[in-house]
């Protein structure tokens, strides 16, 4: 589970995330909303130790982010592309990441094989550096690269930006399965209010870093957020 404690994060005295409470059940699938500015990436920052909360805490599995590292052997994420190494080829950095998180280059290969269509023969043996793949290249690296070593919380930001239609529908479908997996949490952050709907079971909706909105997905959500972002 994943507890926010009485969370704020100020910058120059402009308050750009403010919630007094909210939890994450384990094994849960939990989406994210919001317009540019509303304390998404603040958010997962701060669950990361990215960023120092001015006020409050979160925990993570009863562990208090800031204050030990113990979360980070279940924990893993994808935020943006400067996360990667970009003088890596793909398959380097995919071993990097196994060795950091216990896995052997055969664990590796084992869960690249999975995604053969996620990487419709773009990404591996491309004999390329991470930082000359596309956007969209980079970002199923990344992606892929977070759920090495089996972790039970899986933080995406942004997922399905800078994606073709196609690979979007198989991020989705990915999405699913782990979701389906009563000991992984999946967060994820989305502009795209469909695709968020349609992978999360549990939906927020942050504005000026206030929680306004906490919705169980049902066939009614789109249409909700919708009217929400509408106003």
């Amino acid at each position: 589970m994943i507890e926010v404690h009485n969370l704020s994060k100020t910058y120059t005295g402009n308050t750009v995330l403010n919630i007094d409470h909210l939890e994450i059940q384990k094994g849960k699938s939990f989406g994210l909303v919001g317009n540019n500015g509303a304390g998404k990436t603040t958010l997962f920052s701060a669950l990361l130790d990215l960023i120092q909360p001015t006020t409050g805490h979160i925990e993570n599995n009863g562990i208090k982010v800031n204050l030990s590292e113990d979360w980070k052997s279940i924990t893993s994420a994808f935020i943006d592309e400067t996360f990667l190494i970009g003088y890596l080829t793909a398959e380097e950095y995919f071993y990097f990441i196994g060795e950091l998180r216990g896995q052997n280059k055969a664990d590796v290969d084992a869960l690249l094989a999975q995604f053969e269509d996620f990487f419709h023969g773009e990404i591996l043996g491309q004999r390329k550096y991470l930082r000359d793949l596309s956007k969209g290249n980079q970002k199923k690296v990344g992606i892929v690269a977070a759920l090495i070593g089996k972790p039970e919380v899986i933080i995406l930001d942004e997922p399905f930006a800078n994606l073709d239609p196609t690979t979007q529908i198989r991020l989705k479908k990915i999405i699913k399965e782990l979701s389906a997996d009563p000991d992984i949490t999946v967060l994820v952050s989305s502009h795209d209010l469909m695709h968020v709907t349609e992978v999360c079971e549990r939906i927020v909706v942050l504005d000026k870093g206030e929680v306004v909105k906490d919705i169980a997905t049902s066939e009614e959500t789109l249409k909700e957020l919708e009217e929400h972002f509408n106003k």
